[in-house]
């Protein structure tokens, strides 16, 4: 393994939620939502965060975690046993989803795709979100579904380029909603 990417980006290693990245990963939740412009507290059902195991793993989704070197993550960025968590997010199947969401015969729905926003536009988001797709498929899931906020911008840009096609809008609370659908096969 080399120190660097080909862009010249720490290399990010890959790998299953483990219970003692629980602290980790709530930090970089909330993180990236106050970089995003969301205050945490405002963001309704991130329970699943306290208790990744049940809300994930238990109801056959996936949770991974992206770390790099933390010499090289920098300060602001949490760490865990193996480094700097500088990526995160997983799925669920649809139907186990959020009551708020779609429900889609044989779909997994993408939850929590965060990137430290010191170590954002590196890739580290399109290579947790290929990851989170090859994993949902040979779990037999298709499509992938994904939801975030109008607001937050980058994300909505970045499911459109990764081939996500808007399937509809909605409005949570004070949050006007995206829906995004990919097809696998």
């Amino acid at each position: 393994m080399t120190d660097r990417d080909a862009d010249g980006s720490p290399p990010l290693s890959l790998r299953e939620y483990d219970r003692r990245d629980a602290d980790a990963v709530w930090q970089l939740h909330e993180l990236a939502l106050r970089d995003a412009g969301t205050d945490p507290a405002d963001v309704p059902g991130t329970d699943d965060l306290r208790d990744v195991e049940t809300a994930y793993l238990d109801v056959g989704g996936a949770f991974l975690v992206g770390t790099v070197p933390a010499a090289v993550a920098g300060e602001a960025v949490p760490r865990v046993r193996d480094g700097a968590l500088v990526a995160m997010g997983g799925f669920v199947p649809a139907a186990a989803g959020h009551d708020d969401e779609r429900t889609v015969a044989g779909a997994a729905e993408l939850h929590r795709m965060r990137v430290a926003p010191s170590c954002q536009r590196r890739g580290y988001g399109r290579r947790l979100l290929r990851a989170l797709e090859t994993a949902a498929g040979r779990a037999g899931f298709d499509p992938v579904l994904a939801t975030t906020a109008r607001r937050q911008a980058a994300a909505v840009e970045f499911y459109a380029d990764e081939g996500y096609s808007v399937a509809g809008e909605s409005t949570e609370g004070d949050y006007e909603l995206v829906h995004f659908e990919k097809e696998l096969g």
